[in-house]
């Protein structure tokens, strides 16, 4: 892919609209709008980190956006059902006041994603140079999917097929795809923020860095590392505690992580401050330097970007019936109501057992290092178990878990954001692989949220249990309705997938 036409267009794109005052969007939903979301932060901080240096990135701080379906209220709580209406999509992507010297990329894992395909349209329809990004042939979407088919024919729009194949642990976009995702798009807006900042083109061969990375993190020493990482993890679980990672230069890339294995494994979500009834979420995330609202903004290098529609709005967009009676509360003050600053919460460090985990890299000066396990320190004895996990560099420090790994630095980041987001996903899969949330090589906890869910847990049914689609359907609506029946406010929902599983074994 990095070697194609398509590549060239695309990289060209993103300098031409730089140099021309022009913007670059990225639109996602899910696992792609939390990369969207990381992308433009990495921009934005960077550009504050260079402007010393170079006067023209003054005014270039605010030319890189993200787009999440649903908001970025999103980034936190999935919004239930907002993938599925490409109307959605659009009224996001036309809030943005498009214009013809804008690029507009859309990166859908599955390429079918309704909500980010209308938003590429309507950005096409406004005149931008439009992209879109995805991880599935396209040959079998264009047979498959009309509404993939519509996007990829689209002489307007530019295809970025980055085809990752079968996955070892199926079930998510999170992990494979998305970090095939990050790579490509990330080397690009790297490479058109050297060009702008003149900085000079990178050297390094992305691909050679990449598999550096790569070995590194297969090494025996990392592997052992990680390993000691997800017992004390597991430990904690398994004795019904919680875990809070305490993080700062690199909490988004923590959050991220934290945050999807709710979905993917069928856990609590984050819960916000003023909700006393829902169970905690096994992982959480915090900055033990600044109060939530000072993390929110130093984590996006801006102010959250949160949707404020009213029932109107969600008439004018044909919205269903069910969220036009109860329109969802995903506006400004709703993300604040997450805890991640450092305030106390008295409700993840007073569950025994509680473990802390501060977690550093090689963007995290000595000077930084020093201030945060400053403030570490003050949370950590809330917990009744802590610890310190180093990525990258050797810290001064002999305490805690030390991962070596060649980071190379890089006025984005891109290459400590790969690391610290394998790691993650390496250590919370295979965390709850050993808790039984996977079944042969698939995710098979799987939350049923809308309809790419649904049918993903269909097939999944389908295939573990030996029956047709058609049953496997069935047996999943079975499953949710019995759910439904029950109460469930004060504990653990379990996976409609899993329990359908179960109930068709056993019988």
């Amino acid at each position: 892919v990095l070697t194609s036409a398509e590549f060239e267009t695309f990289s060209s794109s993103l300098k031409k609209s730089l140099n021309s005052g022009g913007r670059i969007i990225f639109s996602g939903c899910g696992a792609t709008g939390r990369l969207s979301i990381l992308l433009e932060a990495s921009w934005r901080k960077a550009c504050g980190n260079m402007r010393k240096q170079c006067c023209s990135l003054k005014d270039m701080k605010n030319r890189v956006f993200s787009i999440m379906t649903g908001g970025d209220y999103a980034l936190v709580r999935s919004v239930e059902s907002f993938e599925d209406y490409a109307n959605f999509g659009r009224r996001q992507a036309k809030d943005f006041s498009i214009r013809p010297s804008d690029t507009f990329v859309a990166v859908t894992e599955g390429g079918e994603t309704s909500s980010v395909l209308g938003s590429a349209m309507q950005a096409a329809d406004d005149g931008a140079k439009v992209f879109l990004a995805f991880n599935n042939p396209a040959e079998i979407l264009c047979e498959k999917i009309d509404r993939a088919r519509l996007a990829i024919t689209d002489p307007r729009i530019t295809v970025l097929d980055l085809c990752t194949g079968p996955m070892a642990i199926a079930g998510s976009t999170r992990m494979q795809a998305v970090t095939i995702e990050l790579l490509t798009l990330g080397w690009a807006l790297q490479q058109a923020f050297n060009a702008v900042s003149g900085v000079g083109e990178a050297i390094e061969n992305p691909l050679e860095t990449f598999e550096n990375l790569l070995d590194d993190l297969n090494d025996r020493q990392a592997i052992e590392i990680i390993a000691s990482v997800v017992k004390f993890e597991e430990n904690i679980y398994s004795r019904e505690g919680l875990v809070t990672y305490f993080a700062d230069k690199i909490l988004l890339d923590i959050f991220t992580d934290t945050t999807e294995r709710a979905p993917t494994f069928m856990l609590p979500p984050f819960v916000k401050c003023d909700d006393e009834i829902s169970p905690q979420s096994r992982a959480f995330v915090k900055d033990p330097l600044y109060p939530t609202e000072k993390t929110w903004e130093e984590a996006l290098g801006r102010k959250p970007r949160c949707l404020e529609w009213n029932r109107e709005d969600y008439v004018n967009l044909n919205a269903s019936e069910r969220i036009i009676n109860n329109p969802p509360a995903i506006g400004y003050n709703e993300i604040t109501k997450f805890r991640i600053g450092n305030e106390k919460d008295e409700r993840r460090s007073g569950r025994k057992p509680s473990g802390a985990i501060a977690v550093l890299s090689v963007s995290d000066t000595a000077a930084g290092i020093e201030k945060f396990l400053a403030g570490f320190n003050r949370h950590k004895k809330d917990f009744s178990v802590s610890n310190l996990f180093f990525m990258g560099a050797e810290p001064d420090t002999k305490t805690g878990w030390y991962l070596p790994c060649r980071i190379k630095e890089s006025p984005l980041n891109l290459w400590e954001h790969l690391a610290v987001k394998l790691v993650m996903n390496t250590l919370s899969t295979i965390t709850m692989a050993r808790m039984g949330r996977v079944k042969s090589n698939w995710m098979s906890w799987v939350e049923t949220s809308n309809k790419k869910l649904i049918d993903r847990g269909t097939r999944l049914i389908a295939e573990l249990c030996g029956i047709s689609y058609e049953e496997a359907c069935r047996e999943l609506f079975i499953s949710i309705e019995e759910i439904e029946k029950t109460g469930w406010q004060c504990r653990e929902k379990p996976s409609p997938v899993q329990h359908a599983i179960n109930r068709i074994t056993a019988g």
